[in-house]
């Protein structure tokens, strides 16, 4: 590979890389992929394989040199609060430099935990872990550190918004995303709960709870995943199955929902297993693709980066590293179109490098108005989204970017979006408009209205936004700086390109289910992983592409994939090399790697536990010497003592020893607990019918934007008047439209207590 850096969005900033663990190492990566110039402090934690692909294109240079390099910086990125305090970084207060400080810390700073294992603790206290369904019912531990993944992610995305925030006022400010926020972006669409609704339950098999939708074994003991989500593709699915009788049952009949009801869905699911039964895997992908019928191998992790649809979309790449040679990673998953290809290098080491430009420290843009407190939610402040997202990836890209200020539109068709009411955790922050696009009259006012917006996002199917004319090249005798971003589920080229794409079917194509399950059932991720992720990747894109165009760069295309995802979500796992560890796979019911690092049952429910060695348990007095010959006796050991005491109980046997111990808890003792209303993380929305609903409310911190208001779900439409008139439409005009039925005013969402997502 070339040793030039890639030009990118980011070209020109300069960025400080003081940080340790997952996160913060994967949310310097972002920057250095997108252009800006990284240098690494370095440290002497342990290397993970992972750090192969989160050190790319950084130069590695002694920590002795931080504090100076640190000065000329626009972003410095943290994860321990002594490091910036050494490097001359603020940690409250104003900064006039215009720096952003980057702060994304660690679970359980201090405990010497690595850094997998604190995911897992992060999934465990923060409600992940209870909420993947299973045959047990219990938490499951995930052998991905999704929370990590994302929180670096969404830190990468929340620092290029400062930068953003910075160009439009000139002042830096402190940044925290920590592993709550990463464990609330991952798990925002089951992270609810309702005082007077019972949480669902998680014992329904590792296949998920809808019978039409998970995974199943062919006759050759293959595995797959049938996609049949919605009428249309289970009676297709049926109908090739041979399980028609499935829909003459009289509930079914009435209401198709009724499929996945508590006590009828294991009848539905062991009559499709009949049917798949019958032929190997091979033959039903075939006919159900013949059928155009949403269907997957369940693939095997280890292959992946060599998928030909992966390499289509350059998302293999080879490296040479100077710790293990010659690589194989995953490559950035956003891509923008007024840029080139990304050039990546491996990581280098330097005791002289410097900043390369000339300039001296970081350069606020203009003089700020108010140098302590700036408006709105975040940085976003005065940006403009036009959110044409459906179901959940589209409209929870949206939600993020309001999260970070921006002002959010969500356009609806006149009929709505069908996942309105099931997805409304992700609907929110947004203002309604519904508007029919395919009429010349709703075309007109839409143009108007993105001649007045900065962002149109996003995902459909490939060729639909040229059909409907809202592709960039149309959109750009609107506004000739717009930004479009697009979410499609195999990135529009190379074999798959063109597919309809969907979270699970991709789950199971990638390798993911296969990992998480071992040598067991494959697992169906109750974290929709791929759309989540690409939720947040295209939140990403778009502040990247946002920065550029306030810069005064222009506008661009900005477009990822579910499937660019699917790699992207492994990346630690997906690396190769000679002589690499096999990264973990799970089992049935994973309880954890081992018996000093996993899951108990307790009087009052589940801890995780993690012992720095087995013989903490004989000291603390929760084991005999007999029980350490083998894993499996110290597990049945571990689990009896657990089982006589409460989670305290075992915290106070087993943390004097450098044990650590958290509580294994579901959504609503995250939700409703006292600290995490009190800092400002979860909130409460009461609907107009007087019901509540708790739920995340701030994603990430920032130092200039303490104003926290809760984000509200719109109604279809709601504000659909409001928002034409603000585009300069009079209102007469506007009043046309609504009465032509080619938009629709509508009225507020009504309560949706207890209606929940998977």
């Amino acid at each position: 590979m070339s040793g030039r850096r890639s030009e990118g969005p980011l070209t020109g900033v300069r960025v400080v890389d003081a940080t340790s663990g997952i996160a913060g190492p994967i949310a310097a990566m972002i920057l250095g992929d997108f252009g800006a110039q990284v240098i690494r402090l370095e440290d002497d934690s342990a290397e993970l394989p992972g750090s192969v692909m989160w050190h790319r294109n950084k130069t590695i240079t002694p920590a002795q040199r931080g504090a100076a390099l640190a000065a000329g910086a626009d972003v410095v990125v943290t994860s321990d609060a002594g490091h910036a305090a050494a490097l001359g970084v603020p940690l409250a207060g104003t900064d006039p430099t215009g720096q952003v400080h980057l702060h994304v810390p660690g679970w359980g700073a201090g405990q010497g935990l690595d850094p997998l294992t604190a995911d897992r603790f992060v999934q465990a206290e923060y409600g992940i872990a209870r909420r993947q369904t299973s045959f047990g019912g219990g938490p499951v531990d995930c052998v991905y550190p999704f929370a990590s993944y994302l929180q670096g992610t969404w830190a990468a995305a929340s620092a290029i918004a400062a930068l953003v925030g910075r160009e439009n006022t000139g002042l830096g400010q402190r940044v925290v995303v920590d592993p709550l926020h990463g464990a609330i972006v991952a798990a925002t669409t089951t992270m609810f709960a309702d005082p007077l609704v019972s949480l669902p339950t998680t014992s329904v098999g590792p296949g998920g709870p809808n019978p039409a939708f998970g995974t199943y074994q062919c006759r050759d003991g293959q595995w797959l995943f049938l996609g049949a989500l919605g009428v249309k593709f289970q009676d297709i699915a049926f109908e090739l199955l041979g399980t028609t009788d499935i829909t003459s049952h009289p509930r079914i009949a009435a209401n198709r929902e009724e499929i996945y009801a508590v006590d009828l869905r294991d009848q539905v699911r062991a009559r499709i297993a009949e049917g798949f039964r019958a032929k190997d895997r091979d033959v039903w992908l075939a006919e159900f693709a013949g059928a155009a019928c949403p269907a997957s191998a369940v693939g095997d992790r280890d292959t992946w980066l060599d998928h030909p649809q992966i390499i289509a979309l350059g998302q293999r790449i080879e490296i040479d590293d100077p710790h293990v040679g010659r690589a194989v990673t995953g490559g950035n998953p956003v891509r923008f179109s007024g840029m080139p290809e990304p050039d990546y290098r491996a990581r280098i080491y330097s005791g002289t490098v410097d900043w390369e430009d000339a300039r001296g420290g970081t350069q606020p843009r203009r003089v700020p108005l108010d140098a302590n407190r700036l408006p709105g939610r975040g940085p976003l402040h005065g940006m403009r989204v036009l959110d044409l997202g459906t179901v959940l990836a589209g409209p929870y890209a949206g939600q993020l970017l309001a999260g970070l200020g921006a002002d959010v539109m969500k356009v609806e068709t006149t009929g709505g979006d069908e996942f309105r009411v099931r997805g409304y955790m992700i609907n929110r922050g947004q203002r309604g408009l519904s508007i029919d696009l395919r009429d010349p009259r709703g075309y007109v006012a839409f143009g108007e209205l993105a001649g007045t917006c900065h962002v149109v996002l996003d995902n459909f199917r490939p060729g639909v936004v040229e059909r409907l004319r809202i592709d960039l090249e149309s959109l750009r005798a609107f506004n000739p700086d717009i930004v479009t971003t697009s979410i499609t589920g195999y990135g529009g080229i190379g074999p798959l390109g063109r597919q309809p794409g969907y979270d699970p079917v991709i789950q199971a194509l990638s390798g993911i289910m296969r990992g998480q399950g071992g040598a067991a059932e494959p697992v169906f991720c109750t974290v929709s992983v791929n759309d989540v992720g690409v939720a947040a990747l295209a939140a990403l894109g778009t502040c990247a592409a946002l920065y550029q165009q306030v810069s005064g760069r222009g506008g661009q295309a900005v477009a990822t994939s579910l499937v660019a995802t699917s790699a992207y979500m492994q990346n630690g796992e997906l690396v190769r090399f000679a002589g690499r560890p096999p990264a973990e796979s799970g089992g049935r019911d994973y309880p954890g790697p081992s018996a000093i690092s996993r899951y108990y049952a307790c009087t009052d429910g589940w801890v995780r536990v993690h012992l720095p060695s087995a013989e903490v348990a004989l000291t603390a007095g929760m084991a005999d010497a007999a029980a350490l010959h083998s894993d499996e006796s110290l597990a049945a050991a571990l689990g009896a003592a657990c089982k006589e005491l409460s989670s305290k109980e075992i915290a106070d046997r087993l943390e004097p020893h450098g044990g650590t111990v958290a509580r294994g808890r579901d959504n609503k003792e995250l939700l409703f607990d006292e600290v995490t209303l009190a800092d400002g993380h979860i909130g409460m929305v009461t609907w107009p019918d007087g019901n509540r609903s708790y739920m995340p409310r701030q994603y990430a911190a920032f130092g200039r934007h303490p104003d926290n208001p809760m984000m509200g779900t719109p109604g279809m439409g709601e504000h659909s008047r409001q928002i034409l008139v603000e585009a300069g439409i009079e209102g007469s005009k506007v009043d046309e439209l609504i009465e032509a039925g080619v938009v629709v005013q509508g009225e507020p969402l009504h309560s949706v207590a207890g209606t929940g997502y998977r």
